[in-house]
């Protein structure tokens, strides 16, 4: 009911915690994968992983920024296997530099704490990251799914698209972006029978939050890190394994229906009213 077997699927960002799980299970299931992240020695572990299915996948260091690059990986991609028949979103991500330090601007807070504070250069960096950061692969990757009218595309969203995280206006900022271009480029190619959407993750664990989430020195959880799985009705963080039955689904004919979605998987966060 929820085959991949056989599909040439592109993720970008494979060399992250999310990216690399979705890219194991869906190599596992039979399909053919191409993988992109700029950090190549992460990358390559992610390869290795895939590499034990027998299938001949391909893996390319890149920046999703670099559209020369993209494009020469796209003509690659379509001499080997002669179509794309999905495309996975994953890169994104936060920074300290572009998160605050306090949560509100109060008569005690010094301004390098607050929104006053946050270096511009990684905001934009941040910002960019989140949603160009999809949009110039989708752009570059998708254009031959037009021909054959059919395609697939699956961004990464975030709770904090529908309501902004305190510290992470950057973060947010791009996700409400990407969320709002998912619906937007759905109806733009729903003629051409390619189906655009988007998963919000609730709180998952990943290289790029932990800072927030977890003590550097005593490995406990901070006090923002205990709100948010107080307010997660499930109790917990999301595991990325979580993620992997919704990627599958959205893959397969079986949401032959459904585009323009954002799917929560969130742990009951989105529902909770905190009361």
């Amino acid at each position: 009911m929820f085959s991949v077997k056989n599909k040439h699927i592109i993720i970008t960002g494979a060399g992250g915690v999310i990216g690399s799980t979705i890219a194991t299970a869906l190599a596992q299931a039979g399909a053919t994968l191409i993988i992109l992240d700029y950090n190549e020695e992460k990358l390559m572990i992610t390869k290795g992983k895939i590499d034990v299915s027998g299938k001949s996948h391909l893996a390319f260091p890149c920046n999703v920024f670099d559209i020369p690059e993209l494009e020469r990986i796209n003509r690659e991609i379509l001499t080997k296997f002669g179509c794309i028949d999905a495309l996975i979103n994953v890169a994104g991500g936060a920074s300290k530099g572009a998160s605050t330090r306090s949560e509100f601007l109060t008569s005690e807070t010094a301004l390098d704490d607050s929104f006053f504070g946050i270096n511009l250069s990684d905001f934009q960096q941040t910002s960019d990251l989140n949603f160009m950061g999809s949009v110039i692969p989708a752009k570059v990757f998708c254009a031959s799914m037009v021909n054959r009218k059919s395609g697939n595309i699956i961004n990464i969203s975030s709770m904090g698209a529908f309501r902004p995280l305190t510290k992470s206006p950057a973060y947010c900022a791009g996700k409400a972006a990407i969320t709002n271009f998912t619906m937007w480029l759905a109806v733009h190619l729903a003629k051409a029978n390619i189906r655009v959407n988007a998963i919000a993750p609730g709180f998952f664990l990943t290289e790029q939050n932990r800072f927030l989430l977890y003590d550097e020195n005593s490995g406990e959880l901070t006090p923002r890190g205990r709100r948010i799985v107080d307010h997660t009705p499930l109790g917990r963080l999301g595991d990325p394994q979580d993620l992997v039955s919704a990627i599958f689904w959205l893959l397969s004919d079986t949401s032959s229906f459904v585009t323009g979605s954002i799917v929560a998987v969130d742990g009951g966060f989105s529902a909770f009213s905190g009361i």
